[in-house]
């Protein structure tokens, strides 16, 4: 069933990058459907093979951060899990989520300012909507408080050759963008105080006033790529630190209320990366891990999952219109089933870094499941 449902969708992204040449010919309802489907069931797989495979992580290359449970790995985790949770309503996978915060007692991690240690709250904040349980953000309200009682007034630029980044406390890299401001719009949404919301718009934009590159549209890692090239003289934008970036801006408009002075601002940026991101796509429906050097590189899903959930919450929202986001769409979510394994293990996931780096096949990261469980949960929803 997913062997056929997998050349189904491969011949689908075919027939979609024609029609984006040639025509606007919407997509058939029976398109849609199919896809929705293979995303629903592809979803589950993965998310049912990464749940058994919680306690050990020798797999992900055993990097520090992995086991951490309130950590960023985990966290992205969790945040693609509760989102695949919530379109496919599974009440294994929402107990799954619970649990992990019962678990965690609804902490974070241990580092105060730190966004990594801010994202596993977008997790307790889904919980506390569905279960109205206080002490379920209790902890993260208590946390943020602490911040706007008094707010870090570091610089942005990052130091080189240095562990302990003194603008960690702000937002000074691109990752921290899906980090740091859905946490902060959301328990907003929460209790109904704007004030977290407002603390999160405005270090959002001065983040992106920094790292965003006005020319291309796209976001240096942090600022020590200001001035780098690679070996043709070409900037280097990192796929999975622009994977962040946009998908922490879809994040925000899910959480953002439609009349927020701020929300045109951010579906203007969300436009304008999306059109951009769309002409950097390879041929085989990847997006690279440099995004100006497509030559001779492999698969790679994380960034890839963040830019598909991305462009279907855009093209579900009403937010991109045309065939050339259609066709994207759909050859990024065929090139992300095919990494899928039989077991469900997802693989291409280029490992914990900052920069592009090499990827093989049977590379994997709870992240890249959280990216492709995104992306499935949008998918699923078309």
């Amino acid at each position: 069933m997913r062997a056929s449902l997998i050349i189904a969708l491969s011949a689908l992204a075919l027939t979609s990058g024609a029609a984006s040449a040639t025509s606007a010919r919407p997509k058939p309802a029976a398109e849609h459907h199919a896809m929705a489907i293979q995303a629903s069931a592809l979803g589950r797989e993965v998310a049912a093979w990464q749940l058994s495979h919680m306690d050990n992580f020798d797999y992900t290359h055993g990097h520090r951060a992995t086991p951490d449970p309130r950590g960023w790995v985990q966290g992205a985790l969790f945040v693609g899990l509760a989102a695949f949770a919530e379109r496919t309503g599974d009440p294994a996978l929402v107990q799954a989520v619970r649990d992990h915060g019962v678990r965690q007692a609804w902490g974070l991690g241990r580092r105060p300012l730190h966004a990594d240690d801010h994202v596993i709250g977008q997790t307790w904040l889904w919980v506390y909507t569905r279960d109205h349980d206080k002490a379920q953000i209790g902890p993260l309200k208590a946390r943020f408080d602490a911040i706007l009682a008094d707010p870090p007034v570091a610089d942005l630029t990052f130091i080189d050759g240095t562990e302990d980044q003194p603008c960690q406390a702000r937002w000074c890299w691109s990752d921290a963008l899906f980090m740091g401001p859905a946490t902060w719009t959301g328990l907003s949404r929460a209790t109904g105080d704007p004030r977290y919301a407002a603390y999160g718009d405005k270090e959002f934009w001065a983040a992106t006033d920094w790292l965003l590159d006005k020319q291309e549209g796209l976001y240096y890692r942090d600022s020590r790529y200001f001035d780098r090239r690679d070996d043709q003289g070409r900037k280097i934008f990192w796929s999975r630190g622009n994977g962040w970036a946009y998908a922490g801006i879809v994040d925000i408009l899910k959480t953002l209320p439609a009349d927020h002075p701020s929300r045109p601002r951010y579906e203007a940026l969300f436009r304008r990366m999306s059109e951009r991101l769309v002409t950097l796509q390879k041929p085989d429906g990847y997006w690279p891990p440099s995004l100006l050097a497509p030559e001779n590189t492999p698969p790679e899903t994380s960034g890839t999952g963040f830019f598909v959930y991305g462009l279907a919450y855009g093209l579900n929202h009403g937010l991109l219109k045309g065939p050339k986001y259609e066709a994207a769409m759909t050859r990024g979510w065929s090139a992300l089933a095919v990494a899928v394994q039989p077991d469900g293990k997802l693989g291409w996931v280029q490992q914990i870094g900052y920069a592009p780096d090499h990827v093989s096949a049977d590379d994997t990261q709870l992240y890249g499941v959280g990216a492709f469980l995104l992306a499935a949960s949008e998918v699923g929803a078309r």
